[in-house]
């Protein structure tokens, strides 16, 4: 008798391809390939209008090299302001609102009835970009920061009471039992089983909105949102690329304090 050779592992480990069959998963491929190609082919381009816009994107960046934030500071300034102010406020209104909707948002701490209402508002405020909602609410209320700081709290509810729920619902359910054992009620629970899991994760999408929030106020003031958005876009109509080059420095400057200034304040927290 022969000895039995011992079992062949295999010495290397690939990943299943997620459709077994090779001709379906290269027709697919292929398909897709097509489907981009006749995709592209359908873009209409203009080359020559392509081509006048070279000059125009070359001024533009001359601009960009040569700023001038001196000509139109003062309105530079209104528009900065604006923004700022909207964004703050903004956020501190659609975080206020967002907690008790994130709340009843959350499966399982929510009876179906909230959830149900909660989770229609979030979808409902997801639903629309930002800037249809701004002119939804110039229409309402005109030209003017009022509709940019309604515009940026409606946008802040659908984002943040969103990531809320869905953090409360993987909190560590251990922790709420522990508390429910005790004969804590429903707000108890929340208040010392869930606010301490989830709070540094609640502050720091507080932070990353409030950037979020600045950036978007220059795009909804195109429409007249009020912001610094209306001050470039004037700028941009009336060709002064250098006016244009300096407001977006002092955007990128805002967002890049925004950032690091949001980093250190996660790390204090953590």
């Amino acid at each position: 008798m022969t000895a039995a050779s011992p079992t062949q592992f295999p010495t290397t480990w690939s990943r299943p391809p997620f459709i077994k069959r090779a001709w379906l998963r290269w027709a697919l491929y292929f398909g897709a390939l097509v489907y981009m190609v006749l995709s592209i082919g359908s873009v209409e381009v203009n080359w020559v209008r392509v081509w006048e816009g070279l000059d125009r994107g070359l001024r533009f960046v001359q601009g960009f090299l040569v700023p001038d934030f001196t000509s139109r500071w003062d309105d530079i300034l209104i528009g900065m302001e604006e923004s700022l102010t909207m964004t703050v406020t903004s956020t501190v209104v659609g975080v206020a609102i967002s907690v008790p909707i994130g709340i009843g948002a959350a499966r399982n701490i929510a009876p179906l009835p909230v959830y149900a209402v909660c989770r229609a508002i979030i979808a409902l405020s997801r639903s629309f970009q930002e800037i249809i909602i701004a002119i939804l609410f110039v229409v309402m209320f005109g030209f003017g920061p009022l509709a940019g700081f309604m515009t940026l709290s409606f946008a802040t509810i659908g984002f943040l009471a969103k990531l809320l729920a869905e953090d409360i619902e993987d909190i560590d359910e251990s922790q709420a039992e522990a508390v429910r054992a005790t004969g804590a009620g429903w707000w108890q629970v929340v208040t010392y089983a869930i606010q301490p899991q989830v709070m540094p994760r609640l502050i720091g999408l507080s932070l990353y909105r409030l950037d979020i929030n600045f950036r978007e106020s220059a795009v909804i003031g195109i429409v007249g949102a009020g912001g610094i958005g209306a001050t470039l876009n004037t700028a941009m109509d009336r060709y002064e690329y250098d006016s244009a080059a300096a407001i977006l420095i002092l955007i990128i400057l805002i967002v890049m304090a925004a950032e690091y200034s949001s980093g250190y304040v996660r790390k204090w927290l953590q």
